[in-house]
């Protein structure tokens, strides 16, 4: 088996804004506040972290600061996608250069690519580095999914070694893993199906849940890995209110909206994400009250 990156569970973590830019003092308090709550691993600049809206010299100053910040506390993965090949290998020697333990790659978006396309774009950015990298399969974002033969064929690389996978297809997962075997490590990349896919053999989750519950998001992963499956499973259910609240609008406005709820100074959404809808509002402020995370 390749050597899992980090077993468990790994946050995506938000990007605290300001008016001008990041606002790095809270993230470093954010990153110790993890990390004091046990979350396995810190996924800087992915969906989560806005790196959609980041403009370059953010998005070096965030992968940067998290690894300096974090000072091998846990691993650090730095995301690195994008959908023009060069400037995802770009980013990707950079945070390799300043330290970054491992990449996350999003699937090319908007102009997407074959299947053909991927194997050339992954391989490009993975001949680049020396440092593993986890492909993401978010298909519901870009509009491009990986299949089950593709994964074969990078799974050759020694370089890639994981997939983030939230293409919410338990079945397509099965494939994978009967295809690929112990060659590609498997995350969760959804918060509903954390103790569904360990069942398949999933090394954990990168997690949006962990921004408000990391130590209940690290208790799941870690309670399944001991062999308690059945408190494990309690856990994905009892949570389920809040997770349906943490995607009742697109990620991330609700957990940046709860972070704030919960004292966070996680500062403005950058457009064209906005604020949440009352309604929405009012179901988030519940699940949070249902699990004692505001008053």
């Amino acid at each position: 088996m390749k050597k899992p990156i980090f077993r468990g569970a790994g946050v995506a973590i938000i990007t605290p804004y300001t008016e001008d830019g990041v606002n790095f003092e809270e993230l470093g308090r954010i990153i110790d506040d993890q990390i004091e709550n046990h979350t396995d691993a810190i996924v800087i600049t992915g969906t989560t972290g806005e790196s959609a809206t980041m403009s370059v010299e953010e998005h070096k100053e965030a992968i940067k600061f998290a690894v300096e910040h974090t000072k091998g506390r846990v691993p650090v993965i730095a995301g690195t996608g994008s959908n023009e090949t060069r400037i995802a290998v770009e980013f990707s020697k950079y945070a390799e250069e300043v330290g970054a333990d491992a990449l996350l790659v999003v699937t090319p978006y908007y102009n997407k690519c074959t299947q053909k396309g991927l194997i050339q774009h992954y391989t490009m950015i993975a001949d680049s580095v020396n440092i593993p990298i986890i492909l993401y399969d978010v298909p519901s974002r870009t509009g491009v999914s990986i299949q089950t033969s593709t994964y074969a064929e990078l799974a050759k690389h020694p370089n890639i070694v994981a997939v983030k996978e939230a293409n919410g297809d338990l079945s397509k997962i099965l494939r994978l893993r009967a295809a690929c075997g112990d060659d590609l490590v498997v995350y969760s990349g959804n918060d509903d199906q954390i103790v569904p896919i360990l069942s398949l053999g999933g090394q954990g989750v990168i997690s949006v849940l962990s921004n408000v519950a990391p130590k209940v998001t690290h208790d799941m992963c870690q309670l399944y890995f001991d062999g308690k499956v059945e408190e494990s499973m309690k856990l994905q259910i009892e949570y389920t209110d809040l997770i349906d609240a943490l995607f009742c609008e697109v990620n991330p406005i609700p957990v940046k909206v709860a972070m704030r709820k919960m004292g966070w100074n996680a500062g403005p959404l950058r457009m064209p994400l906005c604020e949440m809808e009352p309604a929405h509002e009012a179901q988030l402020e519940k699940a949070l009250r249902n699990h004692g995370l505001i008053k």
